[in-house]
């Protein structure tokens, strides 16, 4: 450090304090909370140099969080000129950043577990192809747009496209990899949604996943121990459809997770989606409600036309509300969009890129009704003794 330098006094607190509102990408918490920020020093001319610590060598998240630094120290008043230093943690420094974030967690345990105040959805179909990913990936980005904390788990195993839906792909069309940081995974956001597939770990999206029930349920396990999501408001669950190993082992692990099942107009839909509920409660889930999609093609005259029946949704609630004491209901009805099609394609979900579609406005409308919920305090433990 020059003579002229210093590391104390106002410009270096106002730096420390602009730094504050710099968050790393991946783990959504300023850096200087993260303890990411090393030494901080200001010249008397004004000319600023800030330290960074990547949690790793070749950390994804470098280029951002370089730039953000750098345009957060160059903010602050009396600062003409900046210089970046990055560097890595050493491994001291990784594995306490390992425990902080852990927060006396032990090390592979259940982050969603019946105590926890996240509200967990689990988004289900009798059958494939009634667009269940397309909905809940749509609905973790208007969810994560009124500034809730959202995660996703895309628990399709054999069929994962949340990546795709997300955008989270390169050039090639492989997904974006997961940070790993000594033994937690730091999964990739997208639109402000944390999201964690098992397309992260294999090498293009055309390869094919071909395990049995064990291997199944220790990757669903994996996802809801190994992986940083840190403090979510929800989580949803995108599951395959039908009733098989995935969907017994998602009930075993989270068996407070509420259920949305989704479905088409058309009534045989019915039959098959009642299936996916019945199992789900059978688990102890609760159903919270049927989307209805594909409902109708709206015309240029004001008529819809109506591709796929009517009638579908309301036969599926009607059904799964039998052995249940409150009522399922049918919590929105998308309709057929030529939008929602294309911005699944893109990687840019429709709620963002035409918010006035009406596939748009059926999943918004979905939202404010689920983000306005909170978790009761049923099956959860308070922490609190008898003097």
């Amino acid at each position: 450090m020059a003579d002229d330098d210093t590391t104390s006094g106002p410009l270096v607190e106002g730096v420390r304090r602009a730094l504050g509102r710099v968050l790393d990408p991946e783990i959504r918490k300023p850096v200087t909370e993260l303890d990411m920020i090393g030494d901080i020093s200001v010249d008397r001319g004004g000319a600023a140099r800030v330290t960074v610590k990547l949690t790793i060598v070749g950390c994804p998240a470098a280029d951002t969080i370089e730039r953000d630094v750098r345009a957060a120290t160059a903010s602050v008043a009396g600062v003409t000129a900046v210089d970046v230093d990055v560097t890595v943690m050493t491994r001291d420094e990784r594995r306490a950043l390992t425990e902080k974030l852990r927060a006396g967690r032990a090390a592979r345990g259940m982050q969603f577990g019946p105590e926890t105040l996240t509200r967990v959805y689990a988004v289900t179909s009798g059958k494939g192809g009634v667009g269940k990913s397309t909905v809940t990936a749509n609905l973790a980005v208007s969810l994560a747009a009124r500034g809730l904390a959202v995660g996703i788990v895309d628990a399709d195993v054999y069929g994962f496209s949340i990546p795709g839906l997300l955008g989270l792909v390169g050039d090639d069309g492989a997904s974006v990899k997961p940070t790993q940081v000594d033994d937690m995974i730091l999964p990739p956001v997208a639109h402000g949604v944390k999201v964690i597939s098992i397309g992260m770990f294999v090498d293009d999206a055309s390869t094919a996943v071909a395990w049995r029930g064990p291997m199944l349920h220790r990757t669903i396990q994996q996802f809801l121990t190994d992986v940083y999501f840190g403090d979510l408001d929800v989580l949803l669950l995108d599951l395959p459809p039908g009733t098989g190993d995935v969907a017994i082992s998602v009930g075993q692990l989270l068996p407070h997770a509420e259920v949305l099942v989704v479905t088409t107009p058309q009534p045989a839909a019915a039959d098959v989606a009642e299936r996916s509920g019945v199992v789900a409660r059978q688990t102890g889930q609760r159903l919270l409600g049927v989307v209805e999609n594909m409902a109708g093609l709206p015309q240029a005259d004001g008529s819809v036309l109506e591709l796929f029946g009517s009638g579908g949704g309301a036969e599926t609630a009607r059904r799964l509300s039998t052995g249940q004491d409150e009522p399922v209901t049918v919590l929105a009805s998308v309709p057929l969009s030529l939008a929602l099609r294309e911005g699944g394609d893109a990687g840019t979900p429709v709620v963002l890129a035409a918010p006035s579609d009406p596939a748009a406005r059926a999943i918004e409308a979905l939202a404010d009704r689920l983000a306005v919920r909170e978790r009761g305090l049923a099956g959860r433990k308070l922490g609190l003794s008898v003097g």
